[in-house]
């Protein structure tokens, strides 16, 4: 398939909004699944070291 424009393109013959809404929405999981379990390591990470830090106090 072919574009005449950058507008054809993005039009995507009258399904531009739900190509582009599909792509957006696919990004926004595969960008989470890579930053939820970063954020999630580093929280578990920080509590554990909190912990350990009251133990070694008592």
């Amino acid at each position: 398939m072919s574009f005449e424009s950058i507008g054809d393109f993005l039009a995507m013959g009258h399904h531009g909004a739900y190509v582009w809404s599909a792509y957006g929405l696919t990004l926004l999981v595969l960008t989470g699944n890579i930053v939820w379990p970063i954020m999630a390591r580093k929280h578990y990470l920080q509590v554990e070291a909190r912990r350990l830090r009251r133990e070694e106090r008592a």
